[in-house]
């Protein structure tokens, strides 16, 4: 076993001697509280895991489109696999992020064609605040779902009223 040194004063950094202090004389430190929002999306908008130059560990969660119509490729951003947690029910995602923070977002758009039919791409990198990141990831909460579906109890008084004629 190593041996065990007893701390020199310098060895503990100031501000660490500082926090010791003000706790010693009943002081209580008002650290700023962190707003955070949660995001929930669908598992299968995160990428595969993959290792960055610099050696941190990512993975890629794509942002689907908010027009059903719109066939252009889905925005993405890059964050820590470390930062996502799976829901309780298997199916879903979700992570928290600072509320006052901001994401790089970048979306593939096409440059040019080529003679030969060959697409060149460029990706439009742009800055988010994550309010802004929150509200396009969850998006398909907002959809008009009136079309979709019917109301059960709707549609059984109208077959009631067929049965009586």
């Amino acid at each position: 076993m190593a041996e065990e040194k007893e701390l020199m004063p310098a060895d503990i950094p100031d501000w660490v001697r500082e926090a010791e202090e003000a706790m010693a004389r009943g002081e209580t430190l008002d650290m700023p509280e962190v707003k955070e929002i949660s995001i929930k999306f669908g598992k299968g908008l995160v990428g595969e895991p993959f290792t960055s130059k610099s050696g941190k560990e990512l993975v890629e969660v794509k942002i689907p489109n908010t027009d059903p119509a719109d066939k252009t490729p889905w925005a993405f951003f890059v964050i820590s696999p470390k930062m996502i947690h799976d829901n309780k029910f298997g199916k879903g995602v979700w992570m928290k992020l600072p509320e006052d923070g901001t994401t790089r977002v970048s979306k593939p758009f096409i440059v040019a064609t080529d003679p030969n039919g060959q697409r060149r791409w460029d990706r439009n990198v742009r800055d988010i605040p994550n309010t802004e990141l929150k509200s396009m990831m969850e998006a398909y909460k907002t959809k008009d779902r009136t079309g979709d579906r019917e109301s059960v109890l709707g549609s059984l008084k109208e077959r009631k009223e067929e049965a009586a004629l």
